[in-house]
């Protein structure tokens, strides 16, 4: 009784705030002129509730802001699972502005008809949306999409149908392939995103199970009266059946390759302004979108108009304050980020010239420094892979001991050890988050405590006497025994601030039966040792003067990832694991090393 009445609760909340947002969204039409420059205000009119009908016949619903004028505009276009109402505010500045702006929310959320399941759609429905947008009596027929997360998945997967009136996009913080780098990283599960994520989905979800159930006068039949439906709890299954196909396909499969961005690069034919951000949970596949597809896209125009700007924050904040985690980047940080892609539409879909045309095709913020560059290109060519070889004169365990960082590679050295234990993990500090943060924290944050403990293996560079900047991709070269069949290996690139702090830049694991393959999963032989790569992504950071190189080395990040149980059995339904003895070798013929670019 109390579950239900505490959902009835909620969902009236839900109804109120939604019934607050369209009559905001109504009210804010009237004053979306304000603020704007005269030259190009226009009047704003809205249509709420609109019907698309896609190809099998399921109707999807979206909300357009247009200029209360004659005439045609470019049409800008977002499709999103987390309610079209979020969208009100930048709606009504671009249509002020001279655009018409469709928000929709995709099959099976919200308002739209038919069963929410990721990615499996968006092909289809973006193709349809977008040749139905382009097609409105308002519209010029050039359309441009926007949003980020999951919303730039819309995009891409719109973008490799290949839909004739697509002209750009411009996603903000996603991913390039939704095995790698989404649902799962280095083989391992991310535990923390998918959990979160699915459980926000699934409010949605159960609230059009209980409202398509909803008959009150048929419920009056039913006897006894304790059996008035409302106060059962509905039932779970199919509230999210995606998460279960995730972990029956831990392997990159068919499941995977479908919809994978990166296998279909050459389908994407329109210009793609990628956003991204240092801390974001899909900083990887940004940078990897934009690195491929100005080889790779499918036009001439199209790999040539690949444009990158990468932030601090993504999912773990920045972008419109100066402080993410623990950290205060300065006053530079901030900027307007929807001022950002409308003045990239402006030229690209109106022609209209502005300063954007004469800036670099990459924009980065460099941590440390605290300051913005453009590039001409990412990675920086100019950046010089220098490798930093991992030494010890006594055990590397924790902050008390002797782990080293230098460029000089090592001669004869003792290997470093430690035992990994799955029921006593190393806790996630900050680091690459979403849906929110840990009580631990999102984005930088200091990682003393972490580094206190015998499990994680801490090598330290003297401190900087200057300025020493990295730049670009970062892996982490490591030569590993375990004593069981399969087991993690993490690396996590540190910035030790002259006080102490110890400020986490990048991070990476690697799940051992996917050393060689993600598609081909191989357990390993105990004991023996094997040369693995870490994908540490990349950072842009200025190790300051006194400033120390820090990397930490150890089997678990949780519950950012999930824990290896160290059995070799399936992940999804262990229920026990077992404790393994981890080895790193750095010696003259097995040379453990952080490879980083340094930049002159």
């Amino acid at each position: 009784m109390k579950k239900a009445m505490s959902a009835a609760r909620g969902m009236r909340a839900r109804m109120r705030s939604r019934a607050l947002l369209a009559y905001c969204f109504v009210v804010l039409t009237v004053l979306a002129p304000v603020g704007v420059r005269a030259a190009d205000s226009y009047e704003v009119t809205v249509e709420r509730g609109v019907p698309a009908k896609m190809r099998d016949g399921v109707t999807l619903r979206a909300d357009i802001c247009r200029p209360k004028a004659d005439g045609k505009f470019p049409v800008l276009l977002t499709r999103t699972p987390y309610d079209r109402n979020g969208s009100a505010d930048f709606c009504l500045r671009a249509a002020a502005r001279g655009y018409v702006v469709v928000t929709q929310d995709v099959r099976g959320r919200y308002a739209s008809e038919g069963d929410w399941y990721p990615f499996k759609n968006e092909s289809q429905d973006g193709f349809d949306t977008v040749e139905w947008v382009a097609a409105l009596p308002y519209s010029n027929g050039k359309v441009g999409m926007f949003g980020g997360s999951y919303v730039g998945a819309t995009q891409y997967l719109a973008a490799i149908a290949q839909p004739p009136h697509l002209a750009g996009i411009c996603p903000n913080f996603t991913a390039s392939n939704y095995h790698d780098g989404w649902t799962y990283q280095g083989g391992a599960f991310e535990q923390w995103f998918n959990e979160s994520w699915t459980t926000g989905l699934a409010e949605n979800t159960m609230s059009r199970r209980v409202e398509s159930s909803n008959d009150a006068v048929g419920w009056t039949q039913t006897l006894p009266l304790r059996s008035y439906p409302i106060l059962e709890t509905p039932p779970a299954a199919g509230l999210a059946p995606y998460f279960t196909d995730w972990l029956a396909h831990p392997d990159y499969d068919d499941y995977w390759k479908r919809w994978s961005i990166e296998d279909h690069y050459a389908n994407v034919q329109v210009p793609v302004f990628s956003l991204g951000a240092w801390y974001d949970i899909f900083l990887g596949g940004t940078l990897r979108n934009y690195s491929r597809l100005k080889n790779e896209a499918g036009t001439e125009a199209a790999r040539g108009g690949q444009r990158l700007m990468i932030y601090v924050g993504g999912h773990a904040g920045g972008w419109s304050e100066a402080k993410v985690g623990d950290v205060d980047f300065g006053n530079k940080l901030p900027f307007d980020l929807d001022e950002a892609m409308l003045r990239w539409y402006d030229t690209l879909l109106k022609g209209t010239a502005n300063a954007s045309d004469h800036e670099k095709p990459v924009k980065i913020f460099v941590m440390g420094k605290n300051d913005w560059r453009e590039e001409d290109d990412w990675p920086l060519p100019r950046a010089k892979a220098t490798r930093y070889y991992l030494h010890s004169a006594k055990p590397a365990n924790g902050l008390e001991g002797g782990g080293t960082l230098s460029t000089t590679a090592p001669t004869e050295e003792k290997p470093d050890q430690y035992i990994y234990d799955p029921s006593d993990a190393v806790p996630t500090i900050g680091g690459p988050l979403c849906c929110g943060p840990l009580p631990t924290g999102i984005g930088p944050e200091d990682q003393r405590p972490a580094e206190a403990r015998g499990d994680v293996l801490v090598f330290s560079s003297p401190a900087f006497t200057q300025n020493t900047e990295v730049t670009g991709p970062i892996s982490l070269d490591l030569y590993v025994s375990s004593s069981a069949v399969d087991t993690d290996f993490t690396g996590k690139l540190v910035d030790v601030w002259p006080n102490g702090f110890a400020q986490n830049l990048t991070e990476g694991i690697l799940r051992l039966r996917y050393r060689n393959s993600q598609e081909k999963p191989e357990l390993g032989n105990p004991r023996e040792i094997y040369h693995i790569t870490l994908d540490l992504w990349a950072t842009s950071n200025v190790f300051l003067p006194g400033h120390i190189l820090r990397l930490e080395v150890s089997s678990s990040n949780f519950p950012r990832f999930d824990r290896n149980l160290n059995t070799g059995e399936d992940q999804s339904r262990g229920t026990h694991g077992v404790k393994a003895t981890n080895v790193i070798y750095h010696d003259k013929s097995r040379p453990s090393a952080l490879v980083l670019p340094i930049v002159p």
